[in-house]
């Protein structure tokens, strides 16, 4: 029965990552689709190229707090279901995947970081707080939200061994944060190159849109006839 429970509870958490705020939020106040603009990408950095900074906001506070839920909902009321600290690492990876790979969106999500930061803030308050800090002095001084996002995630795992020593979500920890830094290889390719956007620079077409506006097939040009002389005339018979 205990399996059965973990399997609801994972499933659960992977459902709840799959909202992607920053599409819904932007919808429901009248912006355009994070997805067709700036990077492309569906989270609270993009959103705030839209000009709007409450839509943005907004969407960091959710997509961070559908990753902090679903480990606080089995921490606090999992234990008379068989529900321990590793299915609370294991619904927190869940969330983080939902909003990579969301369900309801064609399961193409965003890079991860709000939501790996609520996930963090659920296995330790401390060292979620210590990453986000991270995450604040790198952003501050470059004003690169990408860059600031490589560091934490790299620093998460290295600060949760050198402080708090191996856990159950030590696992989890370095699933998530070799994600997020994959997912940021465009991003790196770009700070390489000296061509990544800074927080709050003004929003442009993604690339995606300008590829499909500039691929656009041309209208088929209608058969032409057969030129003259080109057709076997039946012989007539007397």
């Amino acid at each position: 029965m205990t399996t059965l429970w973990i399997v609801v509870a994972t499933v659960a958490a992977y459902l709840i990552g799959s909202l992607s705020f920053a599409v819904i939020i932007s919808k429901s106040m009248g912006l355009d689709d994070p997805r067709s603009y700036g990077s492309g990408n569906p989270g609270a950095t993009n959103v705030l190229r839209s000009g709007n900074k409450k839509a943005a906001v907004l969407t960091l506070v959710f997509d961070a707090v559908k990753g902090l839920v679903p480990v606080l909902l089995v921490q606090q009321f999992g234990a008379p279901y068989g529900l321990g600290e590793g299915t609370a690492a294991l619904v927190g990876l869940a969330a983080f995947l939902g909003h990579l790979w969301p369900v309801f969106f064609g399961f193409v999500g965003g890079k991860g970081v709000a939501t790996a930061a609520g996930v963090l803030l659920g296995f330790n308050v401390w060292l979620g707080l210590a990453t986000l800090a991270v995450w604040g002095l790198v952003a501050y001084g470059s004003r690169y939200s990408s860059l600031a996002a490589l560091v934490a995630a790299v620093a998460a795992p290295v600060i949760q061994t050198v402080v708090w020593g191996p856990s159950t979500a030590t696992l989890a920890i370095v699933v998530m944060c070799l994600l997020l830094v994959w997912r940021h290889g465009a991003n790196i390719s770009k700070l390489m190159k000296g061509t990544e956007s800074r927080i709050g620079q003004k929003a442009v077409a993604a690339p995606e849109a300008d590829v499909a506006r500039t691929t656009t097939p041309r209208p088929a040009k209608s058969a032409s006839k057969p030129p003259r002389g080109t057709r076997q005339h039946r012989k007539q018979t007397h």
